[in-house]
């Protein structure tokens, strides 16, 4: 096994294609730092406090995973976590001009840091946080997209049923 990855995000909010990925490449790193943006241009739904605290619950059956907040530059934030692989999730063809170039930016701030992406099972392919929260908002049901917990979180703030 690799020592240590970093898979940065919003995660706002945390959906199984996220734990998919997660689970996935906790079986290739030693350890997985979950990394929930502090500072993001979205509109969040859940403050950072809150984001981390669905991504543990979440994902606590995994004992090499981390969930922590961050700000600031992902490399340098890479660097205190003691990692040189970011792990990244491709969805569609259409992710991948903006991961292609977030890649080679991060880079050429850093070239020890290496990114690795990963594609989600067919099953997950078209869920985003965005659509999640879009349907949620508008009262509809997103209990196969996110976990029990997510989907508890995410009714109370919405107030929809």
């Amino acid at each position: 096994m690799a020592a240590a990855a970093i898979y940065p995000g919003t995660f706002d909010p945390i959906t199984v294609g996220h734990a998919d990925l997660v689970q996935r490449a906790a079986r290739v790193f030693d350890r997985i730092v979950i990394a929930v943006a502090i500072s993001t241009p979205k509109n969040t739904c859940f403050t950072v406090e809150e984001r981390v605290d669905l991504a543990r619950q979440v994902l606590a059956e995994h004992d090499n995973v981390e969930v922590v907040g961050f700000n600031g530059l992902l490399v340098n934030f890479a660097r205190e976590v003691n990692t040189t692989v970011i792990l990244r999730g491709l969805r569609a063809v259409s992710d991948f001009d903006f991961e292609f170039q977030l890649a080679g930016m991060n880079r050429r701030l850093c070239p020890q840091v290496e990114t690795m992406f990963l594609t989600p099972d067919e099953g997950n392919s078209y869920i985003s946080s965005t659509l999640v929260r879009e349907i949620a908002t508008l009262g509809g049901d997103v209990s196969e997209f996110v976990h029990p917990i997510v989907q508890d979180a995410l009714t109370e703030r919405l107030g929809n049923k």
